[in-house]
């Protein structure tokens, strides 16, 4: 079709003549309503914007010494960061001559893994930073 009878027929729907693919041969338009193309647009990249959650790194502290009570209050915090998106830094510290008891950090770290269950993923292996066990765990 001519350029001049597109031109006349999206005139005459009250619609704008949008140029698809000018490098084609012959270029290919479209008769679409310009302002209803550009809002659906607009709405679209908001939906994909408000989608694409950039996660943060939560990070929770704990003692050697923690009470089971208190082990399942940090474990249930834990898992409510895990579901809203984000990846979570557990930081085991010890204290004084806790240190010449690693082990015993080790065996907390396993349990805390454990009380999250199977839908978490441990980043890495864990790492002893100074007084500090650390390991960062995140959702399938």
């Amino acid at each position: 079709m001519s350029s001049r009878d597109a031109q006349l027929l999206a005139r005459d729907a009250g619609l704008d003549l949008v140029e698809i693919s000018p490098n084609a041969n012959p270029p290919v338009v479209k008769i679409i309503d310009w302002g209803k193309y550009q809002y659906q647009k607009m709405k679209e990249q908001s939906r994909a914007k408000k989608k694409a959650k950039s996660s943060e790194l939560k990070q929770i502290r704990l003692g050697l010494k923690i009470g089971e009570n208190d082990l399942n209050i940090k474990c249930r915090k834990i898992l409510e960061l895990l579901e809203g998106g984000d990846r979570v830094k557990v930081m085991i510290i010890f204290r004084g001559r806790e240190m010449a008891h690693k082990e015993i950090g080790t065996e907390l770290m396993n349990k805390i893994i454990e009380k999250l269950g199977p839908d978490i993923v441990v980043d890495g292996k864990s790492q002893m930073s100074g007084r500090n066990l650390i390991f960062l765990v995140r959702h399938k």
